[in-house]
């Protein structure tokens, strides 16, 4: 069974998140969405809202699941056994970022079994982040164009 692993933190999820899974989603047998939790982090929504934004986000994807973990992506997919690290790239700079991380990651792991796919975000939704959109939030603006309904709180 082909599973990916979608990591993030999803502090909320967005359009552009969603779109990665709904084309990710056909290529996979599983995509397990994981919520990174960093005790350093500060977040807008608890853990738990942000489980419940994806859940029903993704209600109507059979292979989509969602789950949480701490501490090392590549520690969290050998736990759950799994081969493929599921990234959106939305820009140049998120594509240099991202390949750190890929290269670092295919190091970690040594026997190089874990590997990194991207998808290339849609051009409609490559500038839509979640710190955008915790902004447009926290200064009361119209975010809801940017989220799936499950988030417009």
């Amino acid at each position: 069974m082909k599973t990916a692993i979608f990591p993030g933190s999803f502090d909320p999820i967005t359009i552009g998140h969603f779109d990665i899974v709904e084309r990710a989603s056909p290529l996979f047998d599983k995509i397990i969405i994981a919520i990174g939790q960093n005790s350093q982090k500060k977040y807008m929504f608890t853990l738990d809202q942000r489980m419940e934004f994806i859940k029903k986000t993704f209600k109507d994807f059979p292979n989509v699941e969602v789950d949480s973990f701490e501490g090392l992506t590549i520690d969290y997919c050998r736990s759950k056994d799994v081969n493929f690290i599921l990234r959106g790239l939305r820009n140049p700079a998120d594509f240099e970022f991202e390949k750190a991380i890929a290269q670092t990651n295919r190091e970690l792991t040594q026997d190089n079994k874990i590997e990194t796919i991207f998808l290339l975000t849609s051009a409609s939704k490559s500038f839509i982040s979640s710190s955008i959109v915790r902004e447009i939030i926290s200064f009361k603006g119209n975010y809801e164009i940017l989220v799936p309904d499950s988030v417009r709180v």
